[in-house]
């Protein structure tokens, strides 16, 4: 057995939806282009990967990539990825795992994220993927049961002052 000596992220969600709608919306290109991405290519299978792509995403319009390795999927149940939060730091890896749990006529979205690095650069990591964690799976909760996605506020240019001559 081995001991896990970095930080964990643990949350969860309840989606008013079955675990296979819930699936879709997170181990689908479709489903995860309908809430999260822009150009996501999913191979929800061992051995398979997630390649996130973000564009204008958040108020800050972020463009971004992420490609995950795909470690275990059990459709409308499990799906396990790498996932490299450092930029720039390949070898500081952490674990991603949903869990989808029915409840009723609903799924509790179970996540977690482990061994984030206990370094300075992994602390601030850890911050923010926290944050970013309930955040989205309040965007995936938003999306599933009432088929709302985020739209990044429109861009804000600064007014010119007009010349007087």
């Amino acid at each position: 057995m081995s001991v896990d000596r970095g930080l964990n992220i643990r949350c969860k969600t309840y989606v008013n939806a079955g675990p296979g709608r819930v699936w879709d919306a997170v181990a689908t290109a479709e489903g995860l282009d309908g809430w999260f991405t822009a150009g996501a290519r999913v191979l929800a299978e061992p051995n398979g990967h997630i390649h996130f792509r973000w564009r204008d995403w958040g108020p800050d319009r972020v463009n971004s990539e992420a490609f995950c390795p795909v470690l275990e999927a059990q459709p409308h149940s499990r799906l396990v990825f790498r996932w490299t939060p450092l930029a720039g730091a390949p070898e500081h890896c952490t674990t991603v795992e949903l869990d989808l749990e029915r409840r009723g006529k609903g799924t509790i979205v179970h996540l977690s994220e482990r061994s984030y690095p206990l370094t300075e650069a992994g602390l601030r990591a850890y911050r923010a993927g926290a944050v970013a964690w309930g955040e989205a799976l309040t965007l995936l909760k938003f999306w599933v049961e009432h088929g709302l996605r985020y739209e990044a506020p429109p861009v804000v240019r600064p007014k010119r002052k007009a010349s007087h001559r």
